[in-house]
């Protein structure tokens, strides 16, 4: 199965991304398909074999609309596309609401003898004159709202309806009920009835209704203002080390294995490594971390990232679309066009709206007249009916919520990889911490080298030795750092032979013919081998917090290293505020009891799950899963991605392996732990923002429409004119959208 995602046209309502999600649905070899109308994107597994995009847009086409493949789009120049796309269409509305506005505003005046029965001396009568009325109405009823009769055809074509529909059949019902009542008013005088006419209800409809989508437009753009920040933080040029000469070319020009320079002040254009030179670089734009980072040779730098105080020069190493930066765009993008479950109502709600308020206005029509006897108000309660109804502000209320809090998300260093994973977030009960490099700083240091044969004749650099060599051929951290010691010792390594790793327990093979084994304290017990003679230096290790390592040489014990990995600064801040939001916080460590309930209990964590080897992390997390809570387990190393994919929410740190991250819902792009708690709080301003808009949405549609039936006619006398029904509707989404937009303020909370 392969993934696309799709960027689509001419989507005007919730029931045209259904529409779309049907035509898409029915092409043979799509598994699966999700349209979201707040990003006009949609979302398609579907087989190669079967079937490939181009037959995927020929469906979307049929169904009278368009689509093109999203990741075709430059970095670029693809948002640069959508913002002239919509700035053409926000001319287009302009010109059409200016047009209608002053037609309008003259019809309106015209019309104001009738409306409130008063003759009004100022207003001359000619004004009032319908076939002066009509000329007017024509333009904005077939040239403003043109759109809206076309999209109706091809929704009627389809066996469907949308907004559109409604709107053309309210506005149209006015057009031309006035146009007969021009036409042959002698019909009506026969009936003892007064030839009134609606031109002004249609025209003012119309326009109010493309005034609410110019605003609508325009508030939708601001929702993806992240992903245009982010696309902004790009470099245009990068200046290469060419031939010993300094040339300057655009971006798109840089090759893997260029060297770049970066003066202070600068962008860095790509990602790379530093091969020559210091300085420091500010990484708050994809971080979020405000302090500084010292960049010295072999140390990675981040494309966009600024170069504050000194020059240097780098190798790229990632260009174009594989870029950290690129990366995160397009999982944003990803995140803001996925659906998030509390969207399924709504849903289901706009896929019978159209035709259940069509019928509506139909019974209405025929209530009032059969009860009234009178066509006029039977005529403007259906018509305030069929303007009034808006599922677009249901269609809008989730996706644009998700679309400004992932966007803030990534403005903040969180990537969150799709709405269902920002809604779940919100219900987080249990935080599982893995302890190494996510809790600690993950750059553990050999602190002690125990013998137990002191260094007599050389005994401790021969130990020293043969531990570094078998350790080097491991990517454990506690590996790293015996090999780290023995560089610092100057001590040569050796060749290894029948290398091998014993997951959760340590390493052995053959080092210049002798047999060697680096563990832990159970493994050293299940291979029977007596560890007695270091016993209280290994418990006075691991008192201090230190991870107590084992070193035995031809099945005899000869040394005891300990290993301390200092704790993130912001770890036990980050703790305490996971806890005051009412987070049960969990360690879980593959380290011995002692060394981890030392450090849990200087990050303030009560609960402790010790000695657990990495084929048992995802076990454990299931087993508090089968507790009845919702878990989130956090971790940054390869034996933490099955625990981090059975999780509820897998949240990896972004200095991890790609492994884990490619495992999780949520990466920290800095590492810092107090990401967690941004997350969360973002999660749960996120759901309480996406429950005010369907509050909103619902409470709108269930008191609007029975009022414009005329409920409240019989008690007060008193029927919604069309012309307020559709400001209503029209403002019904921006309102949603507006509101949504409010997330754009969120500021994480200091808790800790």
């Amino acid at each position: 199965m392969e993934n696309a995602t799709l960027k689509l046209r001419g989507m005007s309502c919730a029931s045209c991304a259904r529409s779309i999600e049907d035509a898409i649905s029915s092409v043979p070899g799509v598994n699966e398909c999700s349209v979201n109308f707040g990003a006009e994107q949609a979302t398609v597994d579907y087989d190669p074999r079967t079937t490939d995009l181009q037959a995927i847009q020929d469906a979307v086409d049929a169904a009278g609309y368009s689509a093109y493949p999203l990741q075709e789009q430059n970095l670029m120049t693809g948002e640069d596309d959508e913002k002239r796309y919509r700035q053409k269409e926000s001319r287009d509305l302009v010109r059409k609401v200016t047009v209608g506005g002053i037609i309008g505003t003259v019809l309106v005046i015209g019309s104001l003898p009738m409306m409130t029965g008063l003759q009004l001396p100022l207003i001359p009568m000619w004004l009032h004159n319908p076939w002066l009325q009509l000329v007017l109405t024509t333009p904005v009823q077939f040239w403003c709202g043109y759109s809206f009769y076309v999209n109706t055809w091809k929704a009627f074509k389809r066996h469907t309806a949308t907004m559109d529909t409604l709107i053309a059949l309210g506005t149209s019902a006015a057009y031309f009920y006035s146009l007969f009542a021009t036409l042959f008013p002698g019909f009506f005088m026969a009936q003892g009835l007064m030839p009134d006419v609606y031109y002004e209800t249609a025209a003012i409809v119309i326009t109010l209704i493309l005034l609410g989508r110019l605003f609508e437009n325009r508030a939708k753009g601001q929702t993806s203002e992240a992903i245009r920040k982010l696309i902004g933080l790009q470099a245009k040029t990068a200046r290469l080390i060419r031939n010993g000469r300094e040339v300057d070319v655009p971006i798109e020009q840089v090759q893997i294995g260029d060297v770049v320079l970066v003066r202070p002040g600068e962008k860095i254009p790509v990602d790379g490594e530093v091969v020559d030179g210091t300085s420091t670089v500010d990484e708050a734009m994809v971080t979020g971390e405000s302090v500084a980072v010292k960049k010295q040779p072999g140390d990675e730098v981040i494309g966009a990232t600024i170069n504050k105080t000194g020059s240097f020069k780098f190798r790229a190493t990632r260009v174009g679309k594989d870029t950290v930066l690129a990366q995160i765009v397009q999982l944003v993008q990803q995140a803001q066009g996925s659906k998030a479950p509390i969207q399924r109502l709504a849903d289901q709600v706009t896929g019978w709206f159209v035709p259940a308020v069509i019928a509506i206005a139909i019974f209405t029509f025929i209530i009032w007249y059969n009860m009234m006897g009178n066509v006029t108000l039977a005529l403007i309660t259906t018509v305030g009916v069929l303007i009034i109804a808006c599922p677009c502000a249901l269609g809008l209320a989730t996706p644009t919520s998700v679309m400004v809090g992932t966007g803030k998300g990534a403005e903040n260093g969180i990537l969150i990889k799709g709405a269902e994973s920002l809604e779940i977030a919100h219900q987080i009960q249990t935080i599982v911490l893995d302890k190494t490099g996510t809790i600690t700083q993950g750059k553990p240091t050999v602190t002690d080298f125990l013998t137990v044969n002191g260094t007599l004749n050389g005994n401790e650099i021969k130990l020293i030795q043969l531990a570094a060599s078998l350790e080097r051929n491991s990517e454990h951290p506690l590996a790293e750092a015996v090999v780290r010691y023995a560089q610092s010792q100057e001590v040569t390594l050796a060749d290894v032979k029948d290398f091998e790793a014993v997951a959760g327990s340590g390493v052995q093979g053959i080092v210049t013919n002798r047999f060697v084994q680096i563990g832990t304290q159970r493994w050293m017990e299940e291979l029977s081998i007596n560890t007695q003679a270091l016993q209280q230096d290994k418990e006075r290790l691991e008192y201090l917090g230190k991870t107590a390592v084992w070193l035995a040489v031809d099945g005899e014990i000869k040394g005891l290293m300990g290993i301390a990995d200092a704790i993130k600064p912001t770890s036990t801040q980050a703790v305490r505020a996971l806890q005051k939001l009412g987070l049960e916080v969990v360690m879980l460590t593959g380290d011995n009891r002692r060394t981890a309930e030392s450090i849990a209990r200087e990050v303030g964590i009560k609960r402790v799950l010790a000695e657990v080897r990495p084929d048992q992390k995802a076990a454990t997390v299931q087993a508090l899963q089968a507790e009845g809570k919702i878990v989130a387990m956090v971790g940054d190393g390869i034996n933490d991605a099955p625990a981090l994919a059975q999780a509820d929410v897998g949240i990896s740190i972004g200095t991890g392996t790609d492994v884990a991250i490619a495992a999780s819902d949520i990466t920290l792009i800095s590492g810092d732990l107090q990401g967690i708690v941004t997350a969360i709080q973002l999660s749960r301003a996120t759901i309480r923002n996406i429950r005010q808009n369907l509050f909103f949405a619902f409470i709108y549609n269930v008191a609007g429409i029975p009022i414009a039936a005329g409920i409240l006619f019989p008690i007060f006398g008193w029927l919604l004119n069309p012309i307020i029904a559709g400001a209503a509707m029209a403002f019904s989404s921006v309102s949603v959208v507006t509101n949504a937009l409010r997330l754009r303020s969120f500021q994480p909370k200091t808790l800790g």
